[in-house]
């Protein structure tokens, strides 16, 4: 009876010497897997996935800004026309536009078309322009129905006038909204934007309007083209394309603007690719040149 007892006490010793470092593994590999589905969620495209319940809607930023580049090479690459690709790209814009301000998020801003793209063949400007037309047209009601405030910002001198005029119809049709803002920078360039604010404040300064003195940073943002917005800076910006420089967009408001690099064309930055990007500036600190 002894033996017996002996026996199967020893097995339960065995046993449970064997679970012990099996249980211990166990943890150990679920910590990892918790661990990386957090913090080191894998990057490789196609695998890096954010549900929008796991983004903090007290982090979102106010103002996100991007750059919409890969038109074009999304248009060669799938074997269609390049105005195609702004095409998509136009409906892309609306798209992503519309999901941010679901998120909770104020304003967006675009940058649309640069002075220096004046510089591209004719036809493709000449399309880029109907383009922009053609979509003021078919989403006034959509930003009417969203109570969704637009703004086009831009040197605009070679804008059409005709253009012109249809474009400052929406601004002041929708220019009530307040919770929602679409900034639609055309004929931008971010170094325009700083020289037409030196202008402006010279101009006041021989009128007599300012001093020396009162020129300070507040005051020479509210002379940039962004003062149309409640919140001019933006807190991200994210450029499609894989390119990794801000090609003179907001040269004064990116300052301490926190950075993101997609590598997909424009037209296929999609739902997963923001949230994405928004997970990305959740986890940073910003802390504005100083120590937290």
């Amino acid at each position: 009876m002894l033996s017996i007892l002996f026996s199967e006490s020893s097995l339960l010793s065995l046993l449970f010497l064997f679970l012990i470092p099996c249980l211990f593994i166990i943890g150990l590999i679920k910590i990892k897997a918790a661990r990386d589905h957090g913090d080191n969620k894998k990057r490789d495209e196609g695998t890096y996935v954010v549900r929008e319940e796991e983004l903090q809607r007290e982090l979102m930023p106010r103002h996100v800004a991007f750059i919409l580049d890969g038109n074009r090479r999304w248009a060669k690459r799938a074997g269609l026309t390049t105005q195609q690709g702004h095409e998509a790209g136009a409906k892309r814009l609306v798209e992503i536009a519309e999901l941010c301000f679901e998120l909770g998020i104020h304003t967006v801003s675009a940058f649309v078309f640069s002075t220096e793209n004046w510089g591209r063949d004719k036809i493709e400007v000449d399309n880029l322009m109907s383009l922009i037309q053609h979509y003021r047209k078919s989403d006034i009601q959509f930003f009417h129905r969203s109570e969704i405030r637009v703004s086009v910002i831009g040197n605009q001198t070679n804008i059409s006038e005709h253009l012109l005029q249809k474009l400052h119809e929406i601004e002041e049709a929708t220019k009530g909204y307040k919770n929602k803002h679409l900034i639609v920078a055309i004929d931008y360039s971010g170094r325009f934007d700083i020289m037409h604010a030196c202008k402006s404040l010279v101009k006041k300064s021989e009128k007599g309007l300012i001093r020396e003195e009162d020129v300070d940073e507040a005051l020479i943002e509210r002379e940039l083209l962004t003062n149309c917005s409640d919140f001019p800076s933006p807190d991200l910006m994210i450029r499609t394309s894989g390119e990794q420089r801000i090609s003179n967009f907001f040269l004064w408001q990116l300052a301490y603007t926190e950075l993101f690099f997609s590598p997909v064309f424009w037209p296929d930055f999609d739902k997963d690719k923001l949230l994405e990007a928004l997970d990305s500036y959740q986890r940073r600190e910003r802390r504005f040149g100083c120590r937290v």
